[in-house]
């Protein structure tokens, strides 16, 4: 009888579902950054994945490049990680994302460290305004 058992691949499927559905939580990175929510419309998707440059409430500084995404980066070593990407892949889109905490001038000095750097444009990051039940379609 030429028949194949399929309940083995059936058993292996289902462990791989409860394993993923396990560890994707888990894959998620970044920095824990409270972001202003305002009404912005989304920017359009870019080529490259963009450069994200985050501060925290701690006014440290991080950036989503190389194996240490969440450790802390020296402004200095900042500017030349940004320089370097956009010298390669000058069509880089560069995010700023803030805690909304940080005062105002500490944000502007990473613009114009950025600037500075090569970025030419910097988006900011937000969160949405929360959908209000009136105001729901």
């Amino acid at each position: 009888m030429g028949e194949i058992n399929v309940v083995p691949y059936i058993d292996v499927m289902l462990v791989l579902l409860i394993i993923f559905m396990v560890t994707a939580p888990l894959l998620t990175q970044g920095v824990q950054v409270d972001l202003p929510k305002v009404g912005a419309t989304a920017l359009p998707d870019p080529k490259h994945e963009p450069l994200l440059v985050s501060i925290d409430q701690k006014n440290r500084l991080y950036l989503n490049l190389g194996d240490h995404k969440n450790d802390p980066v020296e402004e200095a070593a900042l500017g030349t990680r940004i320089k370097s990407v956009l010298a390669r892949q000058p069509d880089t889109p560069v995010l700023l994302k803030a805690d909304e905490r940080i005062p105002y001038g500490r944000v502007m000095k990473v613009m114009v460290l950025l600037q500075q750097s090569g970025a030419a444009r910097v988006g900011f990051v937000t969160d949405p305004l929360p959908v209000t039940p009136a105001s729901a379609p």
